[in-house]
């Protein structure tokens, strides 16, 4: 496969900006010369994490999700708000959605979520030496705190019960490191 890129004409014309998200379309042209637009979602970033606790348990977070119109089990994550750095981020969002504080923060890896239509770029980590605190979600999270054995976590990923796609990864990503 040719490695030929798309030539930006136009850059990032606002479609919508929303509170959480924006939605841009940047005129282009294609390998073959032709013009075109791509359309896509400009997010800021986020970052989650892999809270263990002693015993091989695992912390996270039941919420309804409105896109799915479902209650999930998910990693405690969040975006990025304003010029925060990666650290500070996952160590507020893991205070606001579990209570707990970490000792040790570990970058476990990244990755776009959906690169078809969104520059989102995901950032786990495994926070370790848990340190129980009190909840802070934002005003509009309503979340619960789950805490499960790492491997019962794990099997209701395999099975599909499970199916948050950052959740999935991380507990995966931790399970074949044999972390847990």
């Amino acid at each position: 496969m040719s490695r030929r890129f798309v030539e930006t004409l136009a850059r990032k014309v606002e479609v919508y900006h929303g509170r959480v998200v924006h939605f841009r379309a940047d005129r282009v042209r294609l390998p073959d010369g032709k013009p075109a637009l791509r359309e896509y979602m400009d997010h800021p970033g986020a970052v989650a994490a892999v809270p263990l606790l002693e015993r091989r348990r695992v912390v996270l977070v039941r919420q309804y999700r409105f896109p799915v119109r479902a209650t999930t089990l998910e990693l405690p994550a969040g975006k990025f708000d304003g010029k925060e750095n990666p650290l500070a981020c996952i160590r507020r969002e893991l205070r606001e959605e579990t209570g707990y504080s970490a000792r040790k923060v570990t970058k476990l890896l990244d990755f776009w979520p959906t690169p078809a239509f969104a520059n989102e770029r995901l950032t786990i980590y495994l926070a370790e030496g848990l340190i129980p605190g009190a909840l802070d979600p934002d005003p509009d999270e309503f979340l619960e705190t789950v805490v499960l054995p790492f491997r019962e976590a794990l099997r209701m990923v395999l099975s599909g019960r499970i199916r948050d796609s950052k959740t999935v990864i991380g507990l995966l990503a931790c399970a074949q490191r044999r972390l847990p």
